[in-house]
């Protein structure tokens, strides 16, 4: 058995390896199809051992595109000038979940930029309509870094769960593609909090992000092994014509499934999305990912007339269609390759040693 195959079986047995192992399987694993097609392979068997042929579907409602940080690699960064900028009231929210539930959606996630107009209060009421009126739902929060008790209120208001990508652990790669005012250490300190706080937890990062390395990468998954979120989000990265990193190349599909397929042997158990910017990046990116291991799709329920505002990266898809057209063409798209949505929860529950998990 060649080196890289038996990195992969320890990986699947142990969940975690060295720096340097990690850094020796991801730099082998372009040049040794047969090790790729064995990573592939155990990736799907361990997620369908968990989940079956199940894929888990998230309600996405992008409320708000105006932020308050400057991100150099993000299209709704507050020095982008040409952004068109919107914010949906908390009763258009309320519509947006009334029509993603008919649908059968079962899990809505607020995603926006760290917009201070939706303060501690105003926040925690919407979640609470939400909840008072979708008990049987779960309500997820992308919405950046907070402080404690804000996250504590919001979860006391109803919230289940929260998305934070790390983006990189690598202290100097983070201020890379950050400005000075945001550090990695306090991003890393909101995800304990969350954690702590009681959320069920998600973080990820870009791959092929600008002066990314293979130690980085190798550093993020060993942060993410420590950190045990119950969510992992990863995506190419996708330049912004608006942004410094406009003319920096995208992440590869390839090195986009490795990472997802070493994610899934790492955490059996995780939610692991399968990204519209996979699906950006390669006509069959999100089913791709689906075979990689990925076991959730997240169709966008935001109003049509603001999807287009919403660009954190250029040529997203699925911006003109309406919420039952994206869900209908997923389920399509994924039974095709022998998946189908569910409409539960989906939550996070470990599985026992030698059982499975089929929630």
């Amino acid at each position: 058995m060649t080196d890289l195959k038996n990195l992969i079986i320890r990986l699947k047995n142990d969940h975690i390896l060295e720096k340097k192992d990690f850094i020796r399987l991801l730099e082998g694993l372009p040049g040794d199809s047969e090790s790729a097609e064995l990573l592939g392979e155990e990736a799907r068997r361990t997620a369908r051992n968990r989940f079956g042929r199940k894929i888990y579907i998230r309600g996405l409602i992008e409320f708000t595109n105006y932020c308050r940080n400057d991100c150099y690699y993000c299209g709704i960064r507050c020095g982008n000038r040409h952004a068109d900028r919107y914010r949906l009231s908390p009763a258009e929210i309320l519509d947006c979940c009334r029509a993603g539930y008919d649908l059968g959606f079962r899990t809505f996630v607020l995603q926006g930029g760290e917009d201070m107009t939706y303060n501690d209060d105003m926040m925690a009421a919407l979640i609470a309509d939400i909840r008072q009126s979708y008990p049987d739902c779960a309500i997820t929060l992308s919405v950046g870094e907070r402080r404690r008790e804000t996250y504590q209120k919001w979860f006391d208001a109803g919230a289940n769960r929260y998305l934070l990508r790390h983006e990189t652990a690598n202290p100097r790669h983070y201020q890379k593609l950050h400005p000075p005012s945001l550090s990695s250490e306090h991003r890393k300190h909101c995800l304990r909090e969350l954690k702590a706080i009681g959320y069920q937890t998600g973080t990820g990062f870009m791959v092929g992000s600008p002066y990314q390395t293979t130690e980085n990468l190798a550093e993020d998954l060993q942060f993410i092994h420590d950190l045990q979120p119950e969510m992992i989000g990863i995506g190419p990265f996708i330049p912004h014509a608006d942004t410094p990193f406009r003319d920096f190349p995208a992440g590869t599909v390839e090195q986009t499934l490795y990472l997802i397929r070493i994610l899934r042997l790492m955490q059996p158990d995780a939610l692991i999305p399968s990204t519209t910017a996979l699906g950006t990046i390669h006509p069959q990116g999100r089913e791709m990912g689906i075979l990689s291991g990925a076991n959730v799709v997240m169709p966008n329920l935001s109003p049509v007339r603001v999807r287009e505002k919403y660009l954190l990266y250029d040529h997203k898809i699925c911006t003109g269609e309406e919420a039952a057209e994206c869900r209908d063409c997923l389920n399509h798209r994924l039974e095709a390759i022998g998946y189908h949505i569910v409409t539960d929860r989906g939550d996070f529950i470990p599985t026992k040693k030698g059982e499975e998990n089929h929630v």
